[in-house]
C-alpha cells in the first residue's frame, strides 16, 4: 500500500463529514457469567465477546472501529501531524536493520527506503560492496492484497543460502522461505513458524528450526507442543524429522507451553538445545554433533536455578551472564572441557552502581555495558589474560549501547550508541588503536527542530518510598506553570527496560509544546533483576503505582496538571495503563492502551496465555490468582466513575494479546463511564500486535495516539470546532 498523506484540507473536510454521518455504536449488552476462584466470585459481564467467530461480536467490533476511525480522522491538525511524520521518514532515507555479518564478510539485512512500506531483503559483499535486492515482500502474492513482512534472516555460514520468515497482515504466523544469493527461491515453503530460529548445520544445506502446532492465532493449541525439526534444502517439509521436542525427548520433561529450540555452534561442533518461555532464565542442554552412536543424547548445561540470561563463547570458554546472588548481574566463565557451571569462575563482578545489560566476546577479549538507572550506558573491555577491565570513551554520552560481532574468532566489533535526543550511530571499534570508526548503515541525518530539546533524569519517590527513575524530555524554553501537555510512556514487564533510544517520530510530540515522560516502573529491568521481581505476579501493583507517583511528581513540580496528562503503553503495558486509570481516574486526561493485556484473569484461556504464566501467574495457584485479580483492569472498572478519555486498540491477527481482551475492557468502560469523555475502541482487522505493520499503518497509529492525546489535553490546534463527546 502506498502512502497517502496529500491534500490535507480535503482530508479534514472528509473527516468532519464522515463523523457527522457516523452513528455512535450502541452499548453491547451484558450477559453475566460468574466464576468462583478460591471462594471469590468474579463477575464477567462480557464473556461472550471472547467468541471472535460470532458475527454479532464482529459487527460490534466493526461498528466501534468505524466510529473510532471517523472520530480520530476528524481531529484538526492530525493530518498536519501525519505530514510531519512523513517528512521525517523521507528525510531519514534508508533504514537498515536485522543485519547479519558473516565471517567471509557477507552482509544480509533488511532495508526500508522512503518509498517502501516494509523491509526488503538485501545482500552485499563487505561494508562497501555493491548492494543487491534478493527479495521484495511487497511483490509476494501481490494479487492477494495482503501485506507481508519479513521478521528474521538466517544465512548459512558460506552465505550462498538464507532462510527467512515472512508473515501476513501482522499475524507473525510465518512461512519460512529459502533463497540463494542470486535471489532464487526454493520450492518448499515451511508454514507454522514463529521465532523459528533456523540454525544451519555444517553441510550448509540443512538447518534446524522450530515449528508450531497451528498457524491459526486463535487456536488454543497453537503454541503448545512445538517441535524443532531438521530440514534439508530441496526436501518436502512433510518429511522433516522431529529432532528436539517433548515427544522425541520425554526424559527432558519439556512442558507443552515451552519452546524447544536448537542452536548449532560450529567452532565447538556442539548442539545447544534451549527450552524457552517468557521466563528470562535459560534452560539449556548440550550434545555433540554429529552423533554417530544413535539418537541424540542431551546433557544438562544450565537450569533455571542457575539464573542465566545469556551465554557466549570464546575459543576455550563459555561465558554466562547471571543474576544468581547478583541482582545487578555478573559474568562468569567455565571451560568447554568442563562445562559444569558449578565450577565457573567470576570474570566480571556485580557492579555496585548500575547493572550489566549485555556483553560480547571477540578473539581479543570481553566487552560489556553497564547502565545506571536504566538511562546512562558505559562500555568496558576486558582484554584476554588481564584481570582489570577498562572503560571505553564513547564518541558521545549514550543512554544505550549495543554490540555486533562476527564471532569469537575475529576482532571485529561494532558498537551502536543512542540516546533520547541523540540519533543512533554505529561505530567499528579497534582495540589496537583504541579508536572508533563511524560506519553508518545509512546516511547521517540532521534534526534542527529538536536542537532545543533537553533531557532531565530524576528520581521520584513511589508509594512505598522506593525511588523510581524518570526521564523527562522537553523544550528548554518550557515554563513550569502547571499547564503543559504531558505524554507518559511506560512498560514494566518481563524485566525489559525502556532503554533510551532516538525516535524522531515520538519527539515530534515536543514540537507541539508537549513534554515526554518515561517512568522506568518496576517490573522492567532498568535497575536489575530485583527491579523486575518487584513488579511481577503478586508485586505487580508497584508497576502502576510507580506511574501514579511519577504523575503526582510532575503535578507537584508544576510541569503539568491532571487535565493535561495522557498515558500510553502497549501489550503487557496495558496492565500499567488500565490499572492506573481504574485506580486514579482523577489523575489523567487521556489513556491509550495499545493492543493491551487488560483481562489477565482470563489470559490462560487465550493461545498465548499459558506461556506467559511465569511472568504474570496462573489461576491454578491461589496466591498467584490474587495477583492476577489485582492487575486485571477489566475487573476493576466501576459504574458511574468519571474515567478519562480512552483510546483502546486491538489487532484481529494478534498472536500475543488476543483481540477479545481489549474488546471486553472497552465494552465495560463504555458502559460504566460517568463522564462525557470519549471511550473509543479501534480494532484493525488487517493487523496484529504491531510488529508486522506497514510503514503507513505505523505512522497512522502514532498519529492517532499523539493527536488523541493532544486533543484531550487541550492543545489548541487539535480542538474541533464543535466539541466531540462520547
Amino acid at each position: 500500500m502506498k502512502t497517502r498523506f496529500t491534500l490535507p484540507f480535503a482530508f479534514l473536510i472528509f473527516g468532519i463529514f464522515s463523523l457527522q454521518g457516523q452513528i455512535k455504536p450502541q452499548l453491547t449488552p451484558v450477559k453475566m457469567v460468574t466464576d468462583e476462584y478460591y471462594g471469590i466470585k468474579v463477575n464477567d459481564p462480557y464473556r461472550y465477546l471472547e467468541n471472535l467467530e460470532d458475527p454479532l461480536v464482529l459487527d460490534w467490533m466493526k461498528s466501534n472501529a468505524n466510529y473510532a476511525r471517523a472520530t480520530l480522522d476528524a481531529i484538526p491538525e492530525r493530518q498536519a501531524l501525519l505530514n510531519k511524520l512523513l517528512e521525517l521518514d523521507k528525510r531519514e532515507g534508508a533504514i537498515i536493520y536485522n543485519l547479519r555479518i558473516l565471517e567471509n564478510d557477507h552482509y544480509f539485512y533488511l532495508k526500508v527506503n522512503p518509498e517502501d512500506e516494509t523491509g526488503k531483503l538485501y545482500h552485499r559483499q563487505g561494508y562497501k560492496g555493491e548492494e543487491k535486492l534478493l527479495f521484495n515482500p511487497e511483490e509476494y502474492k501481490k494479487s492477494s492484497g495482503i501485506h507481508y513482512t519479513i521478521s528474521s534472516i538466517s544465512p548459512n555460514d558460506k552465505g550462498d543460502l538464507a532462510a527467512f520468515e515472512i508473515a501476513a497482515n501482522g499475524s507473525e504466523s510465518s512461512d519460512l522461505i529459502i533463497i540463494d544469493i542470486n535471489g532464487k527461491i526454493y520450492p518448499e515453503i515451511i508454514d507454522r513458524c514463529w521465532f523459528s530460529s533456523a540454525s544451519w548445520l555444517p553441510d550448509g544445506k540443512s538447518f534446524l528450526y522450530n515449528r508450531l502446532s497451528s498457524a491459526d492465532v486463535k487456536n488454543m493449541n497453537r503454541e503448545l507442543n512445538s517441535k524443532t525439526y531438521i530440514h534439508k534444502v530441496g526436501d518436502d517439509p512433510k518429511n522433516d524429522i522431529d529432532f528436539f521436542s517433548n515427544t522425541t525427548n520425554p526424559e527432558l520433561k519439556i512442558l507443552p507451553e515451552e519452546f524447544p529450540m536448537v542452536y548449532f555452534h560450529k567452532n565447538s561442533n556442539t548442539l545447544f538445545g534451549m527450552v524457552i518461555t517468557v521466563d528470562k532464565r535459560y534452560k539449556v542442554y548440550v550434545a555433540p554433533y554429529p552423533n554417530n552412536q544413535g539418537p541424540t543424547t542431551w546433557k544438562s548445561l544450565i537450569q533455571q536455578s542457575d539464573e542465566v540470561t545469556d551465554f557466549k563463547f570464546s575459543k576455550e570458554n563459555i561465558y554466562y551472564s547471571t543474576f544468581k546472588n547478583a541482582p545487578n548481574y555478573k559474568i562468569i566463565k567455565v571451560p568447554f572441557s568442563d562445562s559444569n557451571i558449578k565450577n565457573a569462575k567470576t570474570v566480571i563482578k556485580e557492579p555496585k552502581k548500575g547493572h550489566i545489560t549485555n556483553f560480547a566476546v571477540t578473539k581479543d577479549g570481553l566487552y560489556y555495558s553497564i547502565t545506571e538507572n536504566g538511562v546512562q550506558a558505559k562500555v568496558f573491555f576486558l582484554e584476554n589474560e588481564k584481570t582489570t577491565p577498562v572503560e571505553l570513551k564513547l564518541p558521545f554520552a549514550a543512554g544505550s549501547a549495543f554490540f555486533e560481532t562476527k564471532d569469537e574468532r575475529f576482532s571485529d566489533i561494532w558498537i551502536t550508541v543512542t540516546g533520547w535526543t541523540s540519533p543512533t550511530k554505529r561505530y567499528l571499534y579497534s582495540p589496537e588503536t583504541n579508536s572508533f570508526e563511524y560506519q553508518p548503515l545509512s546516511k547521517a541525518i540532521e534534526y534542527p527542530e529538536f536542537n532545543n530539546l533537553v533531557v532531565k533524569e530524576v528520581m521520584v519517590p513511589s508509594h512505598d518510598g522506593v525511588m523510581v527513575p524518570v526521564s523527562i524530555i522537553s523544550n528548554k524554553r518550557t515554563e513550569m506553570k502547571s499547564n503543559n501537555p504531558v505524554l507518559m510512556f511506560g512498560y514494566g514487564a518481563y524485566g525489559a527496560s525502556m532503554d533510551p533510544y532516538f525516535s524522531s517520530s515520538l519527539l515530534t510530540y515536543c514540537t507541539y509544546g508537549g513534554i515526554l515522560v518515561i517512568p522506568h516502573v518496576r517490573g522492567g529491568g532498568e535497575m536489575g533483576d530485583a527491579w523486575h521481581k518487584a513488579g511481577q505476579k503478586t508485586t505487580k501493583p508497584n508497576t502502576w503505582k510507580d506511574l501514579i507517583a511519577s504523575a503526582e511528581y510532575l503535578i507537584a513540580n508544576k510541569y503539568t496538571s491532571p487535565k493535561k496528562i495522557a498515558i500510553a503503553s502497549g501489550s503487557a503495558g496495558g496492565i500499567l495503563i488500565g490499572r492506573a486509570i481504574t485506580e486514579r481516574p482523577d489523575l489523567f486526561a487521556a489513556a491509550v492502551p495499545l493492543v493491551g493485556c487488560l483481562n489477565p484473569v482470563r489470559m490462560e484461556n487465550s493461545p498465548n496465555g499459558p506461556v506467559n504464566t511465569p511472568e504474570f501467574g496462573t489461576v491454578k495457584n491461589e496466591e498467584e490468582f490474587q495477583g492476577l485479580l489485582a492487575m486485571d483492569s477489566y475487573l476493576h472498572v466501576k459504574d458511574g466513575v468519571n474515567y478519562p478519555a480512552t483510546l483502546i486498540t486491538a489487532g484481529m491477527n494478534d498472536p500475543r494479546v488476543i483481540a477479545w481482551e481489549p474488546a471486553k475492557f472497552a465494552a465495560r468502560l463504555q458502559a460504566a463511564n460517568g463522564s462525557d469523555k470519549p471511550i473509543l475502541f479501534y480494532t484493525d482487522f488487517e493487523a496484529g500486535h504491531g510488529m508486522g505493520n506497514s510503514k503507513t499503518k505505523s505512522i497512522e497509529s502514532l498519529g492517532d495516539l499523539v493527536s488523541f492525546s493532544l486533543w484531550q489535553t487541550g492543545q489548541e490546534k487539535f480542538q474541533p470546532a464543535k466539541k466531540l463527546k462520547n
